[in-house]
């Protein structure tokens, strides 16, 4: 299927979830996460070198919007992309900035 196919709803969720992704602290947490990993808000933080509240709000943000999931496990909660072609977002918007 390809994007002008898409109907009214699903062009409102894709520019939402672009929205959501448009910020520098996302596409951070996103590319932390494109190796499919699962990681928990410490871990993000504490690579990302950001406080622990900010790294949840984002986290929130990029989960309310479809562009991650999450699954408990124990104490913590683990974050990874829901679609695995988020990361090929990423990378054309990095070769076009390179």
């Amino acid at each position: 299927m390809q994007f002008k196919d898409l109907n009214p709803e699903n062009i409102e969720k894709a520019a939402n979830m672009l929205k959501a992704i448009a910020h520098p602290v996302r596409i951070k947490i996103i590319s932390c996460l494109e190796d499919g990993g699962k990681k928990t808000v410490t871990e993000i933080h504490n690579e990302l070198d950001i406080e622990q509240s900010a790294a949840s709000h984002h986290l929130g943000i990029l989960k309310d919007k479809d562009v991650l999931s999450s699954k408990r496990e124990g104490r913590n909660t683990l974050y990874f992309l829901k679609h695995e072609n988020l990361k090929l977002i990423l990378a054309c918007v990095s070769s076009c900035c390179s």
